[in-house]
């Protein structure tokens, strides 16, 4: 939150909500103060996404996401709030002060991220140097039998880890502290307790050392390279317990001296944050022998990189896919080839399918992709979980199925990269994939492989959010399978209407007439004054200008005019609201509320008049007298036959408030509008 004083505050004074947006997204002027563009955090083709250039903040009518400028920038970089902050300054061209944080862990956690980061590109130079030694001509033969230049090897800043376990560590122990080095996950440890259980690890020690290099000891490996270790076993540093990262006593402590490079005569591709950061590596082996390890021994989790939340090469090809569209491949030799062949706007997953992050993270470039997986079993297989995942976030989606045999990286060394572009070209739309897929597996000659067929097709149709595109792939399928349309359409219409249970659940939004929301907005004005800004009062000789802000909590406060509303809780929050509160998203006590205030402010069709105001508080007191007339109506009901003081008393009231709902000064309410 940015509060009067402190430096977000500062820099969310000086920001255009509208210029920071528009960077990301494409806006159109819509009214006087808002623009619309298409959500960037859920898939839609008719824009429901408005910027207020006044108040400066943002709301999707869709997805219903709002908030600020840092709110924005934090969704759309998958940053903290901090680095937020510091993102929008440094686009303002704003000096960015010393950082302050809000804790000692806060700050421990910064240090700890960019010294991760020093260590990364510190290793990334040790390994670049290791290739261009003697020791890293095997690398260097393996590269170029991939067909890898020296250009690609240094654009992607590729290198060689020795068959050594301790050059690496040697370099980088003198500028960083143990513990940085232990939460790199470029390291591991040794101990030298014979018998002794590694904690964490799961194994017991015993055996010689498989390290090259490395001094005899009573030890296994805890790096997946050179024993029965998996890697995957290993805990994320998220994860890890006292007992994980270390031994207590001081026999077992670990220190630097026990300290060997994880990756170990391997080939080293570096990975990259979108912002060009290298924050992991991915190891391929030049060993034959049993004790090499797995293929390719990647990263663990750390404190500077998740494997879902990051796309190989996007820091590369991120403005090619803006003004293209994306080549979604498997694996970095993969990517790497495809980008070396001309075809700058691929990207690889660094799992076998996208996680919901990534796919997000895809979307604010480009919702038009060619997805090229291995065509084995376990290829297709992730082939579908991706375009599952893809087609919920409304993407537009081919995939290029290459010949049996083949992979990206292969098919452009064997036929060349016109072949590559040739097959580009003739990329199959997402369903007719999947259909041909399902025809191959189930033959529908019959009527049990027809139903598989359709039951297999099913759940893919209902992850498509539009119904009249829904219609459309049952008329397809139905041709393509030689199927009954009508057969297919009623469980097509089963499928809809799934779907459509969430969207009636969503809509049926609270009914807010206008009155309520004219006086939600008069509240909401106070917090639109700027710092200094001040209002002159008869006391200076001057007419006072009209405050609806002040008018509205008036009203409100004497007569209790918003009780039993829909609106009632987020009146009483912008009421009782404090002062030192600049940005008026930040009054309301819930996501709902503030869902309901940002709708509230971005359909501002007229000025705030105090004869508009005026209006609005008399039909919110007919509203008040109608409810009250109900209420005393089904009391005098209730008491037939019995007291008739009582009786008498409720009558009196009863025409009491029907003669003050006939008072003309009570203006007709307003009309139930839907937000």
């Amino acid at each position: 939150m940015a509060n009067p004083g402190d430096f977000a505050y500062t820099v969310k004074q000086q920001a255009d909500i509208v210029r920071i947006i528009a960077d990301y997204i494409k806006l159109k002027k819509a009214g006087a103060q808002n623009y619309s563009g298409l959500c960037p955090f859920h898939g839609e083709k008719t824009a429901s996404f408005s910027v207020h250039a006044t108040r400066q903040f943002y709301h999707c009518f869709g997805c219903g996401v709002s908030g600020d400028v840092f709110s924005f920038v934090q969704k759309a970089e998958n940053i903290t709030f901090p680095e937020a902050v510091r993102l929008v300054a440094q686009k303002l061209g704003i000096p960015l002060p010393k950082a302050n944080y809000s804790s000692p862990a806060e700050a421990q956690e910064a240090r700890l991220r960019s010294q991760l980061l020093d260590v990364h590109e510190r290793a990334v130079a040790f390994f670049q140097e290791c290739l261009k030694r003697p020791e890293g001509a095997r690398a260097r033969e393996y590269l170029l039998g991939r067909g890898l230049d020296e250009k690609t090897i240094a654009q992607f800043r590729i290198g060689y880890a020795p068959d050594s376990g301790f050059l690496l560590r040697d370099r980088l122990k003198g500028e960083f502290s143990e513990e940085v080095l232990r939460e790199s996950g470029l390291f591991s440890w040794k101990q030298e307790d014979s018998g002794l259980r590694v904690p964490g690890s799961g194994l017991q020690q015993g055996g010689s050392s498989n390290d090259a290099g490395a001094p005899s000891l009573s030890v296994r490996s805890l790096d997946g390279q050179g024993g029965d270790f998996d890697s995957a076993s290993e805990p994320k540093a998220e994860n890890r317990k006292p007992e994980d990262v270390g031994p207590t006593t001081k026999d077992q402590r670990q220190t630097t001296a026990s300290m060997y490079s994880k990756f170990r005569n391997r080939v080293m591709f570096p990975i990259a944050s979108e912002a060009g950061k290298v924050i992991a590596f991915t190891g391929r082996t030049l060993s034959t022998d049993d004790k090499a390890g797995p293929k390719y021994l990647n990263s663990p989790e750390t404190a500077i990189y998740s494997k879902g939340r990051v796309l190989f090469n996007l820091d590369k090809a991120k403005e090619w896919i803006r003004n293209e569209y994306a080549i979604v491949v498997e694996g970095q030799m993969d990517c790497i080839s495809v980008y070396a062949a001309g075809f700058q706007n691929v990207i690889a997953s660094s799992g076998t399918a996208f996680t919901e992050v990534q796919a997000k993270l895809l979307g604010r470039f480009s919702k038009n992709v060619v997805v090229n997986f291995d065509p084995d079993t376990a290829g297709a297989k992730a082939t579908e979980r991706s375009l599952g995942l893809l087609v919920e976030e409304e993407f537009q989606i081919k995939v290029l199925t290459l010949e049996p045999g083949f992979d990206p990286d292969l098919y452009i060394r064997r036929k060349g990269k016109d072949a590559y572009r040739e097959a580009l070209r003739h990329s199959q739309p997402y369903f007719a994939y999947l259909i041909e897929r399902a025809r191959t597996q189930f033959p529908v000659r019959s009527a049990e492989g027809k139903d598989k067929a359709i039951k297999h097709l099913l759940p893919h149709i209902q992850r498509v959010p539009s119904r009249i595109v829904r219609d459309e792939l049952a008329q397809e399928i139905a041709q393509k399978l030689g199927i009954d349309s009508a057969v297919l359409r009623q469980e097509l219409r089963h499928v809809a209407a799934t779907r459509s249970a969430a969207v009636v659940k969503t809509s049926a939004q609270a009914q807010v007439t206008d009155a309520e929301r004219i006086l939600i907005r008069a509240l909401a004005s106070a917090r639109q004054m700027q710092p200094g800004e001040e209002h002159l009062s008869a006391r200076d000789g001057a007419e006072e200008e009209f405050d609806p802000a002040r008018q509205a909590q008036f009203a409100l406060q004497s007569e209790g005019l918003h009780r039993g509303l829909a609106t009632e809780s987020l009146a009483e929050a912008l009421l009782n609201a404090s002062p030192d509160v600049a940005d008026v998203l930040d009054v309301p006590r819930s996501e709902s509320e503030r869902r309901l205030l940002a709708t509230i402010l971005l359909k501002e069709d007229e000025d705030l008049t105090a004869e508009l105001l005026d209006r609005a508080v008399r039909a919110l007191r007919k509203i008040h007298l109608k409810r009250n007339l109900e209420q005393v109506q089904r009391q005098l009901r209730s008491t037939q036959g019995t007291d008739p003081e009582q009786r008498n008393l409720l009558l009196r009231e009863v025409e009491r408030l029907s003669r003050a709902l006939r008072d003309p000064s009570v203006a007709e309410g307003g009309s139930a509008i839907a937000v």
